[in-house]
């Protein structure tokens, strides 16, 4: 079980429980650290995780390379531990699960039209950070999802300043196919999976990641993240499926590539391709249908802050996520009022949101609880909540919401005018 080492876990009867952390927060619940190692890759080393803690869950699982936040969704890990992906929260000393918290006070969490739709928080947002590139791969599709029981999974990206005082080896990422590739030619790709490199970044074009930006990436879109820092809201699922055979010498077996495929389908390539939004992929304009610029959101800025749109757009004519950041000046306080529930992470500096301290820290050993993330329920964003920076620095958090929150946001194409 990965919770917190100092607080005792609880399961059952949390109604009295999770009432007392939401009156003693005034709306907000503090979040435990949530770590994710992923076997096939290599950890950037920008999380802040002490650095013997990196394999804390054995070499055998893999570094850990991701921090996930406000989530309710399970990594889907081979050999995982219990509740592994699942956040905890904590009050006084004991913790619970957020999963389990909105289960029980559903409509308080995330708002009534949520809770009644989707029955749960149905996004997460996390960092992930490595040292060189992952390998060419997608989400699948909600059609395809489900017939492995699951969902599909859109995402998004945005490359936060604060997380990356390094590029680390590769600060490029592969997005989708060149406008023109067949599917014969991809079709070749994995014929080739055990024959050495299976070429498919030939088939590709790699754009270069810079600090502050970001990019929207839909359901069966080939991406193949490169080695900044990435800050990412995506939906509440860990499908995926890896088209890349072979990263910086490093094998990824074909089970990575059907590991969210029906059985009957794992050597169907026809299939396997099928799974992929081709035109999505195969884009002329593909910069500009999925770059993300931010956005001042001038309506909710003022004097000594800022807040911007980072992730915004739809998919498929949805509004899946969005998430925003704001920057408080030392010695301002501003009232922070949204529509919805959010997960907040802090970046940088020290303060305060309501009754709760915010302190970025310098290093974190594993199992170690901090003060640099909370879960803002609907009630608190809508009554709204007081953030003071009592620091001598910046103070920076990012903080993301689940579908249909906002009644407006940015069109992709708006960044850019």
């Amino acid at each position: 079980m990965l919770k917190p080492k100092t607080c005792t876990a609880v399961a059952k009867n949390l109604s009295a429980l999770v009432n007392s952390a939401l009156n003693s927060g005034g709306g907000l619940l503090r979040l435990a650290p949530n770590w994710v190692p992923r076997s096939f890759l290599h950890p950037g080393r920008r999380l802040k995780l002490a650095p013997q803690d990196y394999y804390a869950l054995g070499a055998d699982r893999g570094g850990i390379d991701e921090r996930w936040f406000a989530s309710t969704t399970e990594a889907m890990n081979d050999n995982r531990e219990p509740e592994e992906g699942l956040s905890y929260v904590v009050f006084e000393d004991k913790c619970f699960l957020l999963k389990d918290a909105v289960a029980e006070a559903g409509a308080k969490l995330i708002g009534k039209a949520m809770f009644d739709k989707y029955k749960r928080w149905p996004v997460y947002s996390k960092f992930f950070d490595n040292m060189g590139p992952i390998p060419h791969h997608m989400h699948q599709r909600p059609e395809h999802a489900k017939l492995t029981g699951q969902e599909g999974k859109p995402e998004a990206y945005y490359f936060s300043p604060q997380m990356n005082n390094v590029d680390n080896n590769f600060a490029y990422t592969f997005m989708g196919l060149e406008p023109g590739t067949t599917k014969a030619q991809l079709r070749r790709c994995l014929d080739n999976w055990n024959k050495g490199d299976n070429g498919i970044l030939d088939l590709s074009r790699a754009y270069r990641l810079k600090r502050g930006t970001g990019w929207l990436i839909p359901a069966g879109v080939l991406h193949a993240p490169g080695s900044l820092c990435t800050y990412e809201p995506q939906w509440g699922s860990d499908v995926f499926g890896m088209y890349q055979n072979i990263v910086e010498g490093r094998y990824v077996p074909w089970d990575l590539l059907v590991k969210d495929v029906p059985k009957d389908k794992h050597r169907d390539l026809d299939f396997i391709i099928e799974q992929l939004d081709w035109d999505k992929n195969v884009d002329t304009h593909f910069v500009e249908h999925n770059q993300l610029v931010p956005i001042v959101d001038e309506k909710a800025s003022g004097k000594g802050y800022t807040d911007k749109w980072i992730v915004y757009g739809h998919i498929d004519g949805q509004q899946l996520f969005s998430a925003k950041e704001l920057t408080v000046e030392p010695g301002a306080k501003c009232v922070l009022k949204d529509p919805g529930a959010s997960g907040w992470i802090t970046v940088q500096g020290k303060g305060r949101i309501g009754k709760l301290p915010l302190q970025t820290p310098a290093m974190i050993r594993f199992g170690d609880l901090t003060e640099d993330e909370v879960f803002i329920t609907a009630e608190a964003a809508a009554a709204g909540i007081e953030i003071e920076n009592t620091g001598s620095e910046p103070l920076v958090s990012l903080r993301y919401f689940g579908p249909d929150t906002h009644p407006n946001v940015p069109k992709v194409c708006d960044g850019k005018k």
